[in-house]
């Protein structure tokens, strides 16, 4: 057994990427797209990949200013597999905690450590295989079910390889839950491998990296966390034609196009520096028309309910 072998969770700020264990970098490939869209995006992720949560403010604008372009697709790759690995001083999940609470300043996105002192995950494949599960039902909704399962780990310290915690997203996200767990057991498992598969195919060491291809272009590769500058260079420079289309960036706006977003998110946005983002949040949470959740290093958003008036009618 080779002793030094890469640790899952050892996300490096100066490459900007978690590494995943035991692939090797190789040269990249073509992978052609047949969407409809012109420009195809494979993002390789994982649920608990915490640079993966890093970049969600870029990825939303991106969506937002050049999804009638741009078809995103997400794949999973498998980045805890188990304890079995010790790298970087990390070598249990207790260590992963501060390392947590450090990158939060690093990304300015909420992130609680926490989670790995109080009920530590044993593997990120129980909600890998459960996003490719709900894929199978809807595409939509499986987005909104990776969304929640990140912010149930990264901001609630909820244990998303706890199959109570999976049912929980899944009903909160109007999926079939019965479905859903059928799938676990069955076809979503058989996709993650797939997804496994392709990764180690492509070369894919790390998490997130993004491979963006249009046709009759060289293949643009972004791995790790870069500023929003770069996806958009990458994108325009794959297709050219890319129209950069505009959008609401009111708070209502921007709450319709997503019910959460954290102080960062909603920053980057709305295109307010964060101090006034955060202003303008609280006092609409002072209002009730937002709900907020503060941890330690950070604030999520959410879209509050409509009032269900009691009057008889």
């Amino acid at each position: 057994m080779e002793e030094n072998r890469n640790n899952p969770m050892v996300c490096d700020p100066e490459v900007g990427v978690c590494d995943m264990p035991e692939q090797l970098l190789q040269d990249k490939k073509k992978t052609h797209s047949a969407g409809k869209k012109p420009v195809k995006i494979i993002c390789f992720s994982d649920p608990i990949c915490s640079f993966c949560w890093g970049i969600e403010p870029q990825l939303r604008k991106l969506m937002l200013e050049y999804g009638d372009d741009v078809e995103l697709e997400y794949r999973m790759g498998g980045l805890l597999p188990d304890w079995n690995y010790n790298r970087g001083g990390i070598s249990k999940p207790s260590d992963v905690a501060q390392h947590w609470d450090e990158l939060s300043s690093y990304f300015d996105m909420p992130i609680d450590g926490d989670i790995w002192l109080e009920d530590p995950l044993h593997s990120s494949f129980p909600p890998s295989i459960a996003f490719k599960a709900a894929q199978l039902q809807d595409e939509t909704k499986a987005l909104q079910f990776l969304r929640r399962l990140r912010e149930m780990v990264f901001v609630e310290k909820k244990n998303i390889a706890r199959w109570e915690t999976i049912a929980a997203a899944t009903q909160q996200t109007e999926l079939d839950l019965v479905q859903l767990k059928a799938d676990v057991e069955g076809r979503g498992a058989v996709l993650f491998e797939k997804d496994r598969d392709l990764t180690q195919e492509l070369g894919v060491r790390g998490f997130p990296t993004l491979l963006i291809s249009a046709e009759g272009q060289d293949q643009q590769v972004i791995i790790g966390f870069k500023p929003y500058a770069i996806f958009e260079k990458a994108v325009v420079d794959c297709y050219p034609e890319a129209v950069k289309k505009e959008y609401d960036r009111s708070w209502g706006g921007l709450f319709h196009e997503f019910p959460t977003l954290t102080s960062r998110e909603f920053a980057e946005l709305s295109g307010k520096s964060t101090e006034a983002s955060e202003g303008l949040l609280q006092e609409l949470a002072d209002r009730q028309e937002l709900r907020k959740t503060a941890i330690k290093t950070g604030t999520l958003w959410t879209k509050a309910l409509s009032k269900i008036t009691v009057s008889g009618r």
